[in-house]
């Protein structure tokens, strides 16, 4: 079935005998089998040896054939990897990125708390992070720029978009932004994130349909991350991912928080108390901070509701 899966999708074997190992980059995953793709960008549907995988869409690997198929024979070593972990389970969302896009607009209104904390994760990664807030056409972006003000204030680039109305600028404000990197872009629904991938994909609904025969899961894969070239070259990369509209961090130690929030970092270092939580000693540099209006009261209060929630008991 699966062999037959791959043919349909237009997918042929690499060349190479059964007893070589080849290199190759993981453009697609769902379950246990993944899409390798080779340096010559040739696609083969591959499988990890034994029955778990914690494969992920940018992982580099190092895989055989075996029959028809690939077998996956060895993970390289990651730079990074964008993940969430809630109470129950771990999402993994891509590996080895350049930078984190998250997108946002002013209607509907986005969650703060949501675009925080896929902030904190990209930060605990160390990736680079964007936010790209969409239709500032419409009245409600002024809102949407004053909310993203503090984000601005702390270092974090905000590029303005208006995907639909103006494509031909907003194209042009992202290619130089996206050129030469692999971007993961994340964004709850309704802000224009499968307007940006045709934007820039045109051939992305045939790449999809490609990847869903290949990987026998049809219309389930349109919930998985899917890796885009944006160039013939193969030199820059969009990964769109699923899975923002619950993000969990309990991966993070609630001492660890303030030093992944770059207004609140600033100001560590004035406390009275070296294990100050910053929510009601005395002689806290953060809340001093808060104070001189250098931390926004929203921010803060994120910061109390994650540290509440990082501080339940785990098991």
């Amino acid at each position: 079935m699966r062999r037959q899966g791959r043919r349909a999708a237009g997918l042929t074997a690499h060349d190479s005998p059964d007893s070589a190992v080849d290199s190759g980059l993981v453009v697609a995953a769902h379950g246990r089998h993944v899409v390798v793709e080779t340096p010559d960008g040739t696609r083969v549907l591959c499988h990890p040896r034994g029955k778990k995988s914690d494969l992920v869409v940018g992982d580099r690997v190092r895989w055989m054939l075996t029959g028809d198929e690939g077998v996956i024979e060895a993970l390289e070593p990651r730079r990074n990897l964008l993940f969430r972990q809630d109470e129950w389970r771990t999402k993994s969302f891509a590996a080895n990125l350049d930078l984190l896009l998250v997108l946002v607009a002013g209607e509907p209104v986005f969650s703060e708390s949501q675009l925080t904390r896929a902030l904190i994760a990209a930060e605990q990664a160390g990736i680079t992070t964007c936010i790209g807030l969409n239709k500032t056409d419409l009245p409600a972006a002024a809102l949407a720029r004053e909310r993203l003000a503090p984000y601005v204030a702390m270092g974090i680039q905000v590029i303005e978009l208006a995907l639909k109305t103006d494509p031909q600028r907003s194209r042009a404000t992202l290619q130089p932004l996206l050129a030469g990197k692999t971007t993961l872009v994340l964004g709850p629904s309704g802000m224009g994130k499968s307007t940006l991938i045709n934007l820039l994909v045109p051939q992305a609904a045939a790449q999809v349909g490609e990847i869903s025969v290949a990987l026998a899961a049809g219309r389930h894969t349109t919930t998985t991350t899917t890796w885009y070239w944006l160039d013939g070259t193969r030199q820059a990369a969009l990964i769109d991912s699923p899975g923002f509209q619950e993000f969990g961090l309990r991966q993070i130690e609630p001492p660890q928080l303030a030093t992944l929030m770059p207004d609140f970092a600033a100001a560590l270092g004035h406390c009275r108390f070296h294990n100050c939580s910053h929510r009601h000693e005395p002689g806290c540099g953060v809340r001093e901070a808060l104070a001189r209006g250098e931390i926004a009261e929203s921010r803060y209060r994120i910061y109390g509701e994650l540290f509440d929630e990082l501080s339940t008991k785990r098991w």
